[in-house]
């Protein structure tokens, strides 16, 4: 199987992945299964293979550029 996502979704989601579970800024994912639970951590990983975002100084104000740009092309909140 193949995903595509552009580079801000991809670093969007990544995060995501990253920080669920904890209480990041109020930040929480639902889990209601160990599947579903080794299923992000399977989805993390591929990304975490693909992204250099996340070892780069300014990872930070990327992750925001990113999340930025989402938006402004889905739509806000």
């Amino acid at each position: 199987m193949t995903i595509e996502l552009d580079d801000d979704a991809a670093l969007v989601l990544f995060d995501l992945l990253n920080g669920y579970g904890e209480n990041d800024a109020g930040r929480t994912l639902a889990i209601r299964s160990a599947a579903e639970r080794n299923s992000l951590w399977s989805l993390a990983s591929a990304l975490e293979k693909t992204l250099v975002a996340q070892f780069q100084p300014d990872y930070v104000a990327q992750l925001e550029r990113a999340r930025a740009r989402a938006e402004e092309r889905a739509g806000g909140w």
